[in-house]
């Protein structure tokens, strides 16, 4: 138990370690005074968003950007709320934003990836930045990327996401779990090696989309339109993947309002985690889940007295110490406050319910949005 232990740790915190001066590596991205040139297609599909698209809508309207260099197409995946007659009022009262709603084609067993597919035939811009219908975008985020365009040659950027969380302990779990998903995906970034974005703040060329075929090949499992798509374009373009580290581009999302829905959506994210291809990645996900049920183990063997007290408390300080340094380089460059009391709880209940989750997803098939996906 000692060797295996010391072996899970070795790993674990040399991964951790990587991710730490990655993060670092990644420098923060300044604005500079160049004038807008970059042409936008903002797509971003919608499923009864009803109660959340007015605010996409608003932080939309107030965007520091010129209305003639973007377009913005609101994929409808079979809606059955007010979303579409939201979207609909909403326009006419602010007449020069360039707003389409399309109807999702649908082809795949992933609705998302349809709806991206369908919204890039038809977007008249060569560069698509993807965001979704529960998110609310910043003001100076076009302006932001446009700069980062003009500066360095890219095909795809990838582009930070929080979430809007209050002090509970519930919501703080779910920013805490959160946030170090982004730590790791700058991190990875820093060390060229990564292998995740999120798809609430993703920006692409439409000519590197298709050639790399889009989402062809990936189109049966119904999540991962941003990390496969990462690593087609990393595979195909190393040196023109980048991460852009600015305050000003951060989305802001909402956590989920019940246990339920969050373990749906993580059972959703876990799911595509079997089909990736990078080694880098499937060797991040072997070694947090080791991680993760060593502590689990541990604590379990140490209630039947199995293990002695200074092997657990080695265990969960060495990953409790190491995910704070993390973590709070994360809430820092986010401008978050990193609760201390609900790092210590979310940090002990959070190797159970990852196990849970790891366990659950094995499962063939999922429900998200009302629909039954097979994995």
């Amino acid at each position: 138990m000692i060797i295996l232990s010391a072996v899970i740790l070795a790993l674990y915190c040399s991964l951790i370690i990587a991710f730490i001066i990655g993060f670092d590596r990644v420098e923060n991205f300044s604005k500079t005074n160049i004038t807008p040139s970059t042409k936008f297609s903002v797509i971003i599909p919608f499923r009864n968003e009803a109660e959340n698209l007015e605010e996409l809508l608003q932080s939309i309207s107030t965007l520091n950007y010129p209305k003639e260099l973007f377009e913005i197409l609101l994929i409808n995946d079979d809606s059955v709320d007010d979303s579409v007659h939201l979207i609909k009022n909403f326009t006419p009262d602010n007449d020069k934003l360039n707003i389409k709603i399309i109807t999702n084609n649908r082809r795949t067993n992933s609705p998302k990836k349809d709806a991206i597919q369908t919204a890039i035939l038809q977007a008249n811009f060569e560069w698509i930045i993807t965001t979704d219908a529960d998110c609310i975008v910043p003001e100076n985020w076009l302006k932001i990327f446009d700069a980062y365009i003009q500066k360095y040659e890219s095909k795809l950027i990838a582009a930070p996401v929080t979430y809007v969380a209050n002090k509970t302990l519930f919501e703080q779990f779910q920013l805490l779990d959160f946030l170090s998903l982004q730590a790791s995906t700058i991190g990875s970034f820093g060390i060229r090696a990564p292998f995740l974005c999120n798809g609430a703040n993703l920006c692409y060329e439409k000519k590197a989309f298709i050639k790399v075929n889009g989402f062809k090949g990936n189109e049966h499992i119904a999540s991962g339109d941003d990390t496969f798509l990462l690593e087609k374009l990393f595979k195909q373009y190393p040196e023109k993947v980048h991460f852009l580290k600015s305050n000003e581009v951060i989305v802001k999302t909402k956590p989920q309002k019940s246990f339920k829905k969050l373990l749906s959506q993580r059972i959703r994210w876990a799911a595509k985690t079997t089909a990736f291809t990078n080694r880098f990645a499937k060797f991040i996900g072997i070694t947090v889940l080791l991680m993760n049920l060593l502590v689990v183990m541990s604590l379990v063997l140490f209630l039947f007295n199995l293990i002695f007290w200074e092997l657990l408390l080695a265990i969960v300080i060495t990953k409790f110490i190491l995910d704070y340094i993390l973590l709070s380089k994360a809430y820092r460059f986010y401008k978050q406050h990193l609760l201390f009391r609900s790092y210590c709880i979310g940090s002990l209940f959070y190797p159970f319910f990852s196990m849970f989750v790891a366990i659950v997803s094995l499962q063939t098939t999922y429900s998200w949005k009302g629909r039954r996906f097979n994995k």
